[in-house]
């Protein structure tokens, strides 16, 4: 069990680009912070402005992406800051909007074999 964790843990180092176990931790950290606060967000948010299930969902929904969307973002790059992993987040957030934007990534550069 411990060496698929490991496994795991060197997997997700190579990919996000970062150098030690604790960088790892400190990520899952803050995305659990930082979805606990989304949550807050939103329910802030319907609040002010009334909504509740009743309302129809295509309006709840429109909501939910015009606010909360953008203040998840705002909220993971500042509780990522606070962590120490600004430029980790800031990386992540820039391609999250591509993907959101449908940007094109550039493709990685793959070495021929002769």
């Amino acid at each position: 069990m411990n060496n698929r964790i490991d496994k795991i843990i060197d997997f997700l180092k190579r990919r996000w680009g970062v150098t030690s176990p604790y960088q790892v931790a400190v990520i899952f950290l803050v995305f659990a912070i930082t979805g606990m606060l989304s949550v807050y967000v939103s329910r802030f948010v319907f609040e002010i402005l009334h909504l509740t299930k009743e309302d129809p969902f295509w309006l709840r929904a429109v909501v939910y992406i015009v606010t909360v969307l953008p203040a998840y973002q705002v909220i993971l790059l500042t509780v990522g800051t606070i962590f120490g992993q600004h430029k980790f987040f800031k990386n992540f957030l820039r391609i999250m909007l591509g993907r959101f934007l449908f940007w094109k990534r550039p493709k990685k550069k793959t070495s021929k074999v002769s």
